[in-house]
């Protein structure tokens, strides 16, 4: 969610991860120790777990294939768990 809008998604603009913390939402572009992962992806999840547009996040994730980052409080392999 914290990338640019890449659709018209109405709810994309109440999203909680909007803002100076979205950073959390996405892997930094250095290799990451397993433990700083585990703390930044339950970072993100605690911000989901109180968004009010949490599902409809995680639909358009689940829709579009979304291959990186926490949306709607899952990874990208919870998410493709689902599918």
């Amino acid at each position: 969610m914290a990338t640019a809008l890449r659709t018209n998604e109405a709810w994309q603009t109440r999203a909680a991860c909007r803002g100076p913390h979205a950073s959390v939402f996405f892997p930094p572009s250095t290799p990451e120790p397993s433990d700083v992962r585990a703390e930044r992806e339950q970072r993100a999840k605690s911000i989901c777990a109180r968004c009010p547009v949490r599902r409809p996040c995680l639909d358009f994730a689940v829709r579009t294939r979304e291959a990186h980052g926490i949306w709607g409080g899952l990874t990208e392999v919870e998410r493709h768990s689902l599918v």
